[in-house]
């Protein structure tokens, strides 16, 4: 009588090979002393991330340079400041953090949210009210107020609410070079009771560039471009964490559907239209306006907590 031997079968990639592991470790520089551990760290995951994906889901050389070659193209384009809130990437980073907080016992205050490519450092200083709107523009005027708190809800005097904004074509000074340079940016000192006050116009949503390369990957995909009316602001005060946030303004049709996942509960600010005579008097205006009331919380500064403060490049103002 014969005996048949089943031998066990097993599955293994090629990512898991001995060559291909060997490889990963010498892309990373794994066998040197010198380099940055952390960037050997985070290299080595990269590539063997990317190996597998092209083994599993069977990449074709032709679809590998394809995505190089757009990859490229984004950068000339320098639109990876939009492609990596488009894919979800920067609402992650924040999700993140907020779980770092939350480990290090911060809760509460107002929510982060992305901060998106276009902020530009240094605008003009104000103490207490500013307005934003420098150019002319065939806009509603836009008159938001609110107050910094901190702990327990304690006015926070001397913060600094730095406030920037598209204007109502979608389109931010300094990026756009027909707008004055500080056209819809601001820095706002708080006051002694943490007030801060701007008068500006009501900006509108808008979207990726339509012939761009955020767009053409979203289109791929199935998605539009599109993002709800918002403000933009980092809010700080001393003794406090930094805040990046936006406020997204409550009647656009994107509030929900923002692709770059901007919009958080406790960020919808409520738009009021103002018609009383009495009040367009008061505020200087022969016009309905528009108004906002939103004020900020934030968390007092702890030891052990994330840093707050992202560092990326920014544009300059000329």
């Amino acid at each position: 009588m014969s005996t048949i031997t089943h031998s066990k079968i097993t599955h293994s990639t090629i990512a898991d090979s001995a060559e291909a592991q060997a490889l990963f470790d010498k892309v990373a520089g794994l066998s040197t002393e010198t380099g940055n551990p952390r960037i050997k760290q985070i290299v080595r995951r990269v590539v063997e991330d990317a190996c597998r994906i092209v083994e599993e889901l069977d990449v074709t050389p032709s679809e590998f340079w394809t995505a190089m070659s757009y990859l490229t193209e984004t950068g000339q384009a320098n639109e990876f400041g939009l492609l990596m809130p488009g894919l979800g990437i920067e609402h992650f980073i924040d999700l993140c953090i907020d779980a770092k907080e939350r480990a290090a016992g911060i809760e509460g205050g107002t929510p982060r949210t992305i901060e998106g490519p276009l902020y530009v450092a240094g605008a003009p200083l104000a103490k207490g009210e500013a307005r934003l709107d420098d150019d002319p523009e065939d806009g509603e005027v836009l008159i938001v107020e609110g107050q910094v708190t901190g702990r327990g809800g304690a006015p926070v005097a001397n913060a600094i609410v730095d406030v920037w904004h598209a204007n109502t074509l979608g389109n931010y000074s300094v990026f756009d070079k027909s707008q004055s340079t500080w056209n819809l940016r601001r820095r706002i000192e708080t006051d002694e009771e943490g007030r801060y006050r701007f008068r500006s116009i009501l900006p509108k949503g808008y979207g990726c560039p339509p012939q761009g390369q955020t767009q053409k990957l979203l289109d791929q995909l199935g998605r539009h471009g599109q993002r709800p009316a918002h403000i933009h602001f980092f809010v700080s005060g001393p003794g406090h964490r930094q805040l990046t946030t936006q406020i997204n303004l409550s009647d656009d049709p994107y509030l929900h559907d923002d692709f770059a996942f901007a919009t958080r509960d406790g960020l919808i600010a409520e738009v009021s239209r103002v018609t009383d005579p009495a009040a367009l008097a008061a505020a200087g205006l022969n016009e309905p306006y528009s108004a906002i009331r939103f004020d900020f919380a934030l968390n007092p500064e702890v030891a052990h907590g994330p840093d707050p403060v992202v560092v990326r490049p920014h544009a300059e103002a000329a």
